[in-house]
């Protein structure tokens, strides 16, 4: 796979997938990013395009409009941010396909760069139509991917339009992450821990089955921690809890059984009882979960556990936060594993868009080796599996 920086570009257009996917709060000119780590992250490979001399043309996605305009989910704010931190104008074309952007294209100015609109709002972009990838790859001459945090879907702007196009290279954003995301799987530094959080253990579930080969512990918190708690006949009251969720932890403990590796669980929590109150104002740490609480945060004795299994480690994986850690009482859990991840002389990787959040949250980003841009997308490529939009990038791929 070529990266950008191999292919010539001066008098070339390239058309650019980046993944600007940024979460955006408020309705109509009070539109603002909350958080703008994946324009952030898109500059580089940008910039480096337009200073070989290519004429720029930016796709992204963003949120799911479900294949119809929608302008809730328009690309918009992402243009005007984009704008600002390049001090170049970022021209928003409404079209993606058409004769209306291959004249915007024709004639943009030097110092100007073309954004499509949401590629989501046209059907064919998820469906992966190939007669709209062919009229997307008639906008230019050399494709490069920079989206990551979409390299596992089979897109027309993802899979269609490199399997046709033969000038195709990965931006230094994709390089960073496979640089990365490769070192937790070939051959890392001992001890390695992976730290579990979030929801939904079936989501997660190959992936930590194929890390079971590599890692020494597995440290789990979060909502998916009751899933093993239960799975090994622990109360766990009313704590959010998947079915399917509980057949996974099984797996899990039975693979890491097998493997000798170890697995922490939490052994205290902080509960609230929903029933008496609803609003979650008086918090409790228990040992054991009553029937009739539910586990919004990992306690202190978890933590103290969780810090010395973190402490000595080499590598560490950290993917999905310890509780609710979008509200101040239920935070505690997550800034003291992120903070005790950061303080471990290890490579630190980071995915998944809650962890992420967390991480810029309690600004702690600055000390890991890679903040993953691809929840999903990292979580599919530890499977061992591959992805369709790294694969495609590779010399003699084509559609088929």
């Amino acid at each position: 796979m070529r990266s950008v920086n191999e292919i010539p570009l001066r008098g070339k257009k390239v058309f650019l997938r980046l993944d600007l996917n940024v979460p955006i709060s408020g309705e109509g000119a009070n539109k603002k990013i909350d958080d703008d780590t994946r324009i952030r992250e898109a500059l580089p490979t940008i910039q480096y395009c337009i200073e070989q001399g290519a004429k720029v043309i930016l796709c992204s996605h963003l949120g799911r409009p479900d294949g119809k305009r929608n302008a809730k989910f328009s690309l918009e704010p992402v243009a005007t941010r984009l704008a600002e931190l390049l001090e170049r104008d970022v021209l928003l074309s409404e079209e993606a396909v058409g004769e209306g952007v291959h004249q915007m294209i024709y004639h943009s100015k030097e110092h100007q760069i073309i954004l499509l609109e949401n590629i989501r709002f046209y059907p064919e972009e998820e469906a992966c139509d190939m007669e709209f990838a062919r009229k997307l790859s008639q906008l230019a001459d050399v494709y490069v991917s920079d989206a990551f945090g979409t390299a596992h879907r089979k897109h027309a702007s993802t899979w269609g339009m490199p399997s046709v196009m033969p000038e195709k290279a990965a931006g230094f954003l994709i390089d960073k992450e496979l640089k990365f995301l490769n070192k937790l799987i070939e051959g890392p530094a001992h001890p390695y821990v992976l730290v579990c959080g979030g929801s939904k253990v079936t989501d997660k579930l190959k992936a930590v089955e194929n890390m079971m080969n590599y890692v020494d512990r597995v440290v789990i918190g979060g909502a998916m921690a009751y899933a093993f708690l239960a799975a090994q006949q622990t109360p766990i009251g009313r704590s959010k809890c998947e079915k399917e969720g509980i057949a996974a932890a099984e797996i899990i403990l039975k693979k890491a059984q097998a493997r000798k590796v170890e697995i922490l669980l939490p052994v205290d929590h902080v509960v609230v009882y929903p029933v008496k109150d609803p609003d979650f104002l008086h918090p409790q740490v228990v040992n054991m979960i009553p029937d009739d609480a539910s586990a919004l945060d990992i306690g202190p004795k978890t933590v103290e556990n969780f810090t010395r299994a973190i402490a000595d480690a080499r590598t560490i994986f950290w993917n999905g936060p310890m509780g609710y850690f979008e509200k101040p009482d239920f935070s505690k859990g997550t800034l003291a594993i992120g903070r005790a991840i950061t303080e471990a002389k290890a490579m630190k990787v980071a995915g998944g868009g809650d962890t992420i959040s967390a991480v810029v949250s309690f600004e702690l980003g600055s000390k890991f080796d890679l903040l993953s841009t691809g929840g999903g997308a990292s979580l599919k490529y530890l499977e061992g599996r591959g992805l369709p939009g790294i694969d495609i990038l590779k010399p003699n791929k084509s559609q088929s």
